[in-house]
């Protein structure tokens, strides 16, 4: 998200709201993505068909805390800090100060324990990219590593990849488990367009993920 945004924070975050209800039930989401505008010109691929993708390993015990997180395809290595819900009740988002920083919904699912565990990052801010600025271009098969408390590193692989527009934003597609007791991550940030009349994004670009290793 946008630094210029700042005023209507709140009502882009809010979106995420509406799935912690339905945080760690099971529902489906089915292969293959909707491609869309994200800044940059890159669009979502979805899951393509014939990529070759590890199998899950069980969850990691415990629910140490995230401290950092690695995606080296795309040149991430970030900082996690817990975050809440802000006074709207909306996902309080990294501060702008730090923005490079990825936040954790601390709350919900810890990265590597059964469930989905929630990263956000903003995008950019008013002069320069932030953390998750080329998240739109992971694809399928690509590593995302979170680093624990305990001194574990929980080693996700990445398994689909959407860009989903705000009007159309589906909780249980969102933030289901795809698998039973499978331990997965959504990294989430904004993503289509900026429109300036509304200081909003368009989309959020939506990476699942699930567990398939533990360092």
């Amino acid at each position: 998200m946008a630094a210029s945004s700042r005023p209507v924070t709140g009502v882009a975050w809010a979106v995420l709201l509406l799935g912690f209800w339905l945080w760690g039930r099971d529902t489906a989401w089915g292969p293959g993505g909707s491609s869309a505008p994200t800044h940059g010109d890159v669009a979502a691929v979805g899951r393509p068909l014939g990529v070759d993708l590890p199998p899950s390993r069980a969850p990691i015990p415990g629910a140490a805390e995230p401290l950092r997180v690695e995606i080296p395809a795309l040149g991430v290595d970030a900082p996690v800090v817990p975050r809440g819900l802000d006074s709207t009740g909306a996902v309080d988002p990294p501060p702008y100060e730090t923005p490079q920083t990825v936040g954790w919904y601390g709350p919900g699912t810890t990265p590597g324990a059964a469930g989905p565990a929630l990263l956000v990052g903003h995008v950019d801010t008013e002069t320069r990219p932030a953390v998750f600025y080329d998240l739109s271009a992971a694809r399928p098969g690509a590593t995302v590593r979170v680093t624990r408390t305990d001194g574990s590193v929980a080693v996700f692989t990445v398994d689909d990849v959407r860009v989903v527009p705000r009007d159309a934003f589906d909780p249980r597609a969102v933030y289901g488990s795809r698998a039973p007791g499978r331990a997965e991550l959504r990294l989430i940030t904004c993503g289509g367009t900026f429109d300036r009349a509304t200081g909003l994004y368009t989309a959020n670009v939506v990476v699942s993920a699930y567990l398939t290793a533990a360092e």
